[in-house]
């Protein structure tokens, strides 16, 4: 099966661009294509993702189960599991292994939902 050979045909709305009016196209495009993914990454996440994010900050493969759960639990899934480590962290003026280990055990979840709620 030979494709019929149409580029001619395809390429006229951009032959009378300029250089940079077809880089501006370019990118008009692309924002098209990975504006809607980008939203849905920012919407959507799941405790598989959260718990690799986590691993990815030094926490225990043992610790992120408990802390996803904890951001279940307290409504705190949309804000991001490292996000909520990362909230305590700097609140309490520890590591990131050391907010894991609080959090974890059950420890500073009202500090991290406060955090979220006072727009800190």
């Amino acid at each position: 099966m030979k494709r019929a050979d149409d580029f001619q045909e395809r390429r006229k709305h951009l032959a009378g661009m300029t250089d940079q009016e077809l880089y501006d196209h370019f990118w008009a495009v692309t924002s098209q294509v990975v504006d809607p993914l980008i939203e849905l990454g920012k919407k959507n996440t799941t405790p598989s993702i959260e718990r690799a994010v986590l691993m990815r900050m030094g926490i225990s493969s043992q610790q992120t189960q408990a802390i996803v759960e904890g951001c279940m639990d307290k409504g705190l899934m949309g804000k991001g599991a490292g996000h909520c480590v990362y909230k305590l962290s700097k609140a309490k003026n520890i590591s990131l292994r050391e907010a894991g280990d609080l959090l974890a055990g059950g420890k500073g979840w009202d500090e991290v939902a406060a955090s979220f709620k006072g727009g800190k």
